[in-house]
Parts: C-alpha cells; sequence; structure tokens
C-alpha cells in the first residue's frame, strides 16, 4: 500500500548501470575477436592470464563499435599491454 503513496511524489529516471551492462553483439562485429579469444582461453586450460592480448583485442573492438563505453585501457587493466608491450615481448 504505501508504494502507491509514491507515485506522484517523484518520477523515476531509470538510467544504465555505470558497469557490467552493455549491448549485445547482435550483428557480430566483434565474433571474429571473441573467438580468437575463447580459443586462447581454450588452448590455454582457461588460463585467462595468458590471454591478455586477446582480451585487450575485443574490448577494444567494443568501445570502438559503441558496443561498451569508452574507458582507458589503463583503467581496465592492460596498461602494460599499450603499444604492443606485454610480459611475453
Amino acid at each position: 500500500m504505501s508504494t502507491a503513496m509514491n507515485f506522484g511524489s517523484k518520477s523515476f529516471q531509470p538510467r544504465p548501470p555505470d558497469k557490467g551492462s552493455f549491448p549485445l553483439d547482435h550483428f557480430g562485429e566483434c565474433k571474429s575477436f571473441k573467438e580468437k579469444f575463447m580459443k586462447c582461453l581454450r588452448d590455454n586450460n582457461f588460463e585467462n592470464a595468458l590471454c591478455r592480448n586477446e582480451s585487450k583485442e575485443y574490448l577494444e573492438c567494443r568501445m570502438e563499435r559503441q558496443l561498451m563505453a569508452q574507458e582507458p585501457l589503463e583503467k581496465l587493466g592492460f596498461g602494460d599491454l599499450i603499444n604492443g608491450k606485454s610480459d611475453k615481448n
């Protein structure tokens, strides 16, 4: 009953979450990057640390095509992979 009294007091303005929700890739724009990343995971016993380059490339693809918010790679944990630098090199 108490919710009925709140309808006129303030209108609800929905907003998307800051993190954790993003549009699906309905048109397969980043499918090749996703497949490359998933293959890397399978080939490396799902040790994601061994597939960081593929993960970075996949996220870059999503950002370039507005399938996720633009974020600095450093903020996403890829600061050490920028400009081709990595622990593998």
